[in-house]
């Protein structure tokens, strides 16, 4: 099995004047976000093998917050920046065998995309709410958990994962 988090960054501050959009900073309110996120995946048990985060500076801020209470290797990609969800998705795929849980630290609307495109159809009513609140809205620093009965993540597809968590800060 294979167990997917696909982490939207946490809230970024409008750009200065002539600031590039790749370097918001993360506000003082994304930052407290991002912790509790960090705070809430620790405290449930989960482990993250290996985090795959876009560079700008208000992914690469939000994956370090989550850093300080998981242990997990990190690679900060520039192809990641703004992708949408075919290039996630082969970002995904091309994962490593023994990583046996991967994180995405994004932006929308890829994040999303991409994890609407994965959830399968929901069977009970606990992921069938989750996937609800899921297409309404994928706030900043929101947090989609699924779980994918496959042995290599090339083999992850769309509608196969199941959505075993979704997490929004004003749910913590």
């Amino acid at each position: 099995m294979k167990r997917l988090f696909l982490l939207r960054h946490a809230k970024a501050a409008p750009a200065e004047p002539g600031q590039e959009d790749f370097d918001r900073p993360l506000m003082l309110s994304g930052v407290e976000d991002a912790g509790a996120m960090a705070r809430y995946l620790r405290k449930n048990g989960h482990a993250v093998d290996l985090i795959l985060s876009s560079s700008s500076a208000r992914t690469t801020q939000t994956a370090e917050l989550v850093l300080k209470e998981l242990t997990a290797e990190i690679e900060y990609r520039d192809a990641l920046y703004l992708a949408p969800p075919a290039k996630l998705l082969a970002a995904v795929r091309a994962a490593p065998l023994a990583a046996a849980s991967l994180m995405l630290v994004g932006h929308n609307p890829g994040m999303e995309e991409l994890a609407a495109q994965l959830a399968r159809e929901p069977v009970r009513r606990k992921e069938r709410a989750r996937r609800e609140i899921l297409e309404e809205k994928f706030p900043t620093c929101a947090l989609a958990i699924l779980d994918f009965d496959c042995p290599r993540w090339r083999d992850v597809a769309q509608g196969h994962g199941k959505l075993i968590d979704f997490v929004r800060p004003k749910d913590l």
